[in-house]
């Protein structure tokens, strides 16, 4: 379904496939923008998520990331894939189609393995698919209980110096802290029976330990602009403190092509081959950006960094003198 010379590919190096467990490219598709967080109904309801998807599939990223917490993401995203089936049928080609469970609203979380199973065969409508290639718990980290010594602020000692206050002490590794954390366990069961059913086949500093003491196969970073902070307009709803948006938008000013390009960048190049093949969820509501990414994708893998590593010292300097650098804040409500 191509309506504009923008829903065609600029010729190019191919995007890569990774070879981790899951052999995903090196861009995710992060559908929460077919939501209302991000975009308005007039938005949602028009040609642009189609044209978007049938872009990003043409390029070669053909993995899509949604929940049911992002409204209706599943719907918009099942529509679109369904508009293109004669185009990329669902057997020409790995489609790593993945949703999330167990996050319903922003303070609706429910673990219990009903739910779990009910959410689940919702989204196999939702999505209109016979099964899921992968299906995510939601947010565990505000379901599991709480061990940490506080909400928001940098975490960067949860690995040295305050690893016991944290709960991630050498040995920690297994244990359980109280309710919470059953919960994640009772709902992962609940998926592994699902899968037997048939019906679901600082990143940095954290994800040698996620993959040597978890034990986790498979990686994604997500959220190159943090949920919208370093784009030309944050969402209203953004719960980043007053003084962090200022140093945002000071920080804007320091790259030719915006600071959304910058982000990008950083983020594609602390991923993908090079980084333990951990692919990049990026979120797009239109081809453009789409292009956009895919440009700056080329621009890294053709070695062309100098410059964005002297941009991207600049706006980390501009955080760090804000208190800012490396800063997490609490979950919006």
């Amino acid at each position: 379904m191509i309506t504009d010379t923008e829903d065609l590919p600029v010729p190019g190096t191919a995007l890569t496939i990774l070879d981790g467990p899951l052999k995903l490219p090196g861009i995710v598709f992060g559908a929460g923008t077919f939501g209302n967080q991000y975009n308005s109904d007039a938005h949602l309801q028009s040609t642009m998520p189609a044209r978007t998807v049938g872009l990003a599939l043409r390029y070669g990223i053909r993995a899509f990331d949604t929940s049911v917490y992002y409204g209706p993401s599943e719907v918009i995203l099942g529509n679109a894939l369904q508009e293109l089936k004669n185009e990329f049928p669902r057997s020409s080609y790995q489609l790593v189609r993945m949703t999330k469970c167990g996050r319903f609203g922003p303070s609706d979380f429910d673990y219990t393995p009903s739910r779990i199973h009910d959410s689940v065969k919702r989204s196999l409508e939702r999505l209109q698919t016979a099964y899921l290639d992968t299906v995510y718990l939601h947010d565990v980290e505000f379901v599991c209980t709480p061990v940490v010594p506080r909400p928001n602020g940098s975490n960067f000692g949860a690995l040295a110096e305050e690893s016991a206050a944290y709960g991630l002490a050498e040995g920690d590794e297994g244990q359980i802290w109280g309710e919470g954390d059953q919960k994640i366990l009772d709902a992962y069961a609940e998926l592994r029976k699902l899968q037997e059913e048939g019906l679901n086949d600082t990143f940095a500093q954290f994800a040698p330990e996620l993959r040597g003491r978890a034990k986790v196969k498979q990686l994604l970073t997500a959220s190159p602009f943090s949920m919208g902070l370093l784009t030309s307009s944050p969402p209203p709803w953004h719960p980043a403190p007053t003084a962090m948006k200022a140093a945002a938008k000071e920080a804007a000013g320091v790259w030719p092509n915006g600071l959304p390009d910058l982000a990008l960048g950083y983020a594609l190049r602390n991923t993908g081959s090079a980084h333990e093949n951990t692919p990049l969820v990026a979120g797009f509501s239109t081809p453009k950006e789409v292009h956009e990414c895919v440009r700056v994708w080329r621009e890294i893998q053709d070695g062309e960094i100098e410059g964005r590593k002297k941009g991207e010292e600049a706006v980390q300097d501009i955080f760090l003198k804000a208190g800012f650098l490396n800063w997490s804040w609490a979950s919006p409500q």
